[in-house]
């Protein structure tokens, strides 16, 4: 029976992916590195392998008697260095669906991201029509996730029958690497004292395992699909995560040259600052998205989505619980008092303009 792959299988949309295939049916193959943590492998029969992404032997080995190809591998940190998310997001692209191509496979889904839409104009929704025009923000991984797309594109032109998947900020348990759901961990931990005017789509990985496998089955060769739920604007949802941890959310809102200039002071300090300029300018776009094409093509219908809420601060509870704040906490009354000041001097300016 033909082999069924899949890169970066130990983490949260990865793990998860993997258990809907072996749902399905499916032989199942992983390829992971040596120091990839396999936490979320846990008890999953499947067949693994060694290897890197950005070792061409290493894959060729992996796609020996492999039919069908999911690439969810890659990097969404906004920290690490530009050459390093673009060589794992890129030139590992690259390599996998290159290789691809050259083994003949039947059928690739590509893990992409709903970055590499780009944000929305603010107040609005973007789709996959959009075109991309979000390089002048400067953000390493969005430029990074929008050229593996271009590969991706490139090689579907060359005869590879690859589909692309574009998932909005991921919830959900297993986020062993601190990922998408680091915001929330953050919320919890208290360590978000203060925050920009933004907006972020939320999507349950439980939904985006399904929307692969859709893809696989139902999927358009050359097109992609965006896998989103809820658009939330940043007020909205951390008054969410606060109704359901009973953590108090953050107070204070800053306009974003303020905030900016607060990390780049932060950034000359020594230890780990706690929020960096790139963070705060990603975090001011207006990432909102429509999920029309996927409904109407791949017949993929997403979960409510405070499950996708529920089911991550659940996760972080039982995971680090003597490390968060407990229901009830409140935010330190300096912050309380200084959003309270903000959202006055807000009213009055908006009075006067």
């Amino acid at each position: 029976m033909p082999k069924t792959l899949v890169t970066g299988a130990s983490g949260l949309i990865g793990s998860n992916l993997v258990r809907a295939l072996l749902e399905r049916g499916d032989d199942v193959r992983v390829v992971l590195r040596a120091s990839s943590p396999a936490d979320n492998l846990t008890g999953i029969d499947c067949d693994r392998v060694t290897g890197d992404i950005l070792d061409r032997r290493s894959v060729r080995r992996a796609l020996r008697g492999v039919a069908r190809v999911f690439h969810v591998a890659g990097t969404t940190s906004l920290r690490r260095p530009a050459a390093e998310v673009y060589r794992t997001n890129v030139a590992g692209t690259r390599v996998v669906l290159g290789e691809c191509l050259r083994a003949g496979v039947e059928r690739v889904v590509h893990t992409s991201s709903a970055a590499a839409v780009g944000p929305a104009p603010r107040g609005s929704t973007a789709d996959e029509t959009q075109v991309f025009d979000a390089g002048a923000y400067g953000i390493p991984y969005v430029n990074a996730k929008h050229e593996g797309e271009v590969e991706a594109l490139r090689l579907a032109a060359r005869g590879l029958p690859v589909v692309i998947v574009n998932p909005g900020h991921v919830f959900g348990r297993g986020d062993v690497n601190n990922s998408s759901t680091e915001i929330v961990r953050r919320f919890l931990r208290r360590q978000i004292p203060a925050y920009v005017d933004g907006a972020l789509n939320i999507v349950d990985v439980h939904d985006v395992a399904r929307g692969h496998v859709a893809a696989d089955e139902r999927g358009e060769p050359g097109e992609r699909y965006i896998l989103g739920n809820r658009n939330y604007t940043l007020d909205r949802l951390f008054a969410d995560l606060g109704r359901i941890s009973g953590v108090e959310p953050p107070a204070l809102k800053l306009p974003l040259p303020v905030a900016v200039a607060f990390a780049e002071t932060q950034m000359r300090l020594p230890g780990r600052p706690a929020v960096t300029p790139t963070e705060l300018r990603a975090a001011s776009l207006w990432w909102a998205y429509r999920n029309t094409k996927a409904k109407r093509e791949l017949g993929w219908k997403p979960s409510p989505h405070e499950d996708a809420i529920e089911a991550t601060v659940g996760w972080y509870r039982e995971r680090e619980g003597d490390k968060l704040a407990s229901p009830g906490a409140r935010q330190p009354m300096q912050l309380r008092a200084a959003g309270a000041l903000a959202r006055q001097l807000g009213g009055l300016v908006g009075r006067v303009v």
